[in-house]
């Protein structure tokens, strides 16, 4: 079973002149029930399909299986999903050992910038870079399935 270990972050600071990669993402989702998400992603010119479980209870750790499509597979399946498309640049931070994936929302979720640090067990140490901020792991308003039904703009 593929498993999916990862914490999430508010940005403080500058990253952009740390980043050494980045690229555009667009998604939908086919489903976003509470405990299963079916997400369509179009990631620059690829496409993907990915099914992930309910988290923990820490939020950390979480089922997930993943597919490249092609970007036309992609372009018709997101027709399908509800309504509510997650628009995003994705910037890659090395830091140590570890890539933090720094995600910028525009749209609706415009003003969030949330990363994300990939881990190998839950309790893996890792270095934060100087731009990490609050921790919001598990703070389920930060998933990207709910940020499309309660984008950040329209948080109180």
């Amino acid at each position: 079973m593929a498993q999916e270990i990862e914490r999430k972050f508010l940005i403080c600071g500058e990253y952009k002149s740390e980043a050494y990669a980045h690229s555009h993402i667009t998604q939908g989702y086919i489903s976003s029930n509470h405990g299963r998400t079916v997400r369509v992603r179009i990631r620059d010119e690829k496409g993907y399909l990915t099914i992930k479980g309910a988290s923990n209870t820490s939020g950390i750790s979480r089922y997930e299986w993943e597919k490249e499509l092609s970007l036309e597979e992609a372009r018709e399946l997101m027709k399908l999903c509800e309504a509510g498309i997650i628009d995003k640049t994705r910037y890659l931070v090395k830091s140590g050992r570890h890539i933090f994936e720094v995600d910028e929302f525009y749209g609706e979720n415009e003003g969030l910038t949330l990363a994300e640090v990939e881990l190998g067990s839950e309790d893996e140490p890792f270095e934060k870079p100087l731009f990490i901020g609050q921790e919001v792991t598990g703070d389920a308003r930060y998933y990207n399935s709910n940020l499309m039904k309660q984008p950040f703009t329209t948080w109180k």
